[in-house]
């Protein structure tokens, strides 16, 4: 994989940061209503404020200088790792994120676990059986996954297998027990679809002239499966996996709002619906840079799995 590749694609990913930056800044901005005197309201307990407290708060926080000078200043202070401060907590909003991210993160990542878990042997093995029961049983599966709400299911494990059998934590966050039902609940939707995309994935696979060939000289299926067929039809897998751990950033929010877990998702609703704009600008930047980065690495791990794909190359 060459070094230019590489930069390439790096480049590529600044570019689309700093649309992600604008579009971050901007689109908070785009909200109806004075931002100065219903954050000064809500602080009050909903009295309106003075004119002059108004005033006072605006000038404070730059919401009378042009929308250029204020993304500016305010893209200074994020390069140099300040994203502002929260407008009620009096807490650095960088100070805020690290303290929920890690709860958002293991999440995230045990969610993936999980439909990797479950969506890799299922879809390998519903396409080495094609018309067979584990094919049936695996497509069943996946649609039902596909189909269910997140935030249906969550409250369905909650009423089975925390308040009738006990077995797990109904909120919160702490040790692996705090983990099971919201990852389990976030990863099974994404285990569809990746189940789906495995056995469509090795159907053509497994039809491939190489694989045919792997047979021939007596190698065992398992080995033709695995070996030879399965790492070929991850490469389309690739794509999505990446794309769907960007995409549970997104759906943690519902799941950290089903089971009270205290993480990005929740810290982001709360922050709407306190107009704490700086909060809000950091945690959608934040999420962004992750999903970005994400699509970065699908990149690289498409050229390292096929080095034939070039996906820079231009097109005569």
């Amino acid at each position: 994989m060459s070094c230019h590749f590489v930069l390439r694609r790096v480049a590529t990913a600044l570019i689309v940061l700093l649309g992600v930056s604008v579009a971050t800044y901007g689109m908070v901005f785009l909200t109806p209503g004075d931002p100065a005197e219903t954050i000064l309201s809500q602080r009050m307990g909903g009295d309106t404020p003075s004119e002059a407290a108004v005033e006072e708060f605006r000038q404070q926080h730059g919401f009378d200088d042009p929308f250029v000078v204020q993304y500016a200043d305010w893209m200074g202070d994020v390069v140099r790792g300040d994203l502002g401060t929260s407008y009620y907590s009096g807490r650095p909003v960088s100070a805020l994120l690290w303290s929920r991210l890690p709860n958002t993160i293991a999440l995230a990542a045990a969610s993936l676990v999980v439909a990797l878990a479950i969506s890799l042997p299922a879809g390998v093995m519903s396409a080495a059986n094609p018309g067979g029961l584990t094919d049936y049983g695996s497509r069943i599966g996946a649609l039902v996954g596909v189909s269910m709400p997140n935030f249906w299911l969550g409250y369905l494990l909650i009423i089975v297998f925390s308040l009738q059998l006990g077995m797990f934590p109904v909120a919160g966050a702490g040790g692996l027990e705090y983990l099971v039902l919201p990852a389990f609940t976030l990863g099974s939707g994404m285990a569809a679809v990746i189940t789906r995309l495995v056995r469509s994935s090795m159907l053509d696979v497994l039809d491939a002239e190489y694989v045919r060939t792997a047979r021939s000289k007596g190698l065992r299926e398992r080995i033709v499966v695995y070996k030879h067929a399965l790492r070929n039809a991850l490469i389309p897998v690739v794509t999505i996996v990446g794309l769907q751990f960007s995409y549970v950033l997104n759906g943690a929010v519902i799941v950290e709002a089903v089971f009270h877990r205290p993480g990005l998702g929740t810290l982001l609703v709360d922050a709407v619906f306190a107009r704490d704009y700086p909060v809000v600008q950091g945690v959608t930047l934040v999420v962004g840079v992750v999903f970005v980065a994400s699509n970065l690495l699908v990149d690289v791990a498409y050229r390292y799995l096929d080095p034939r794909i070039d996906l820079g190359r231009e097109r005569p």
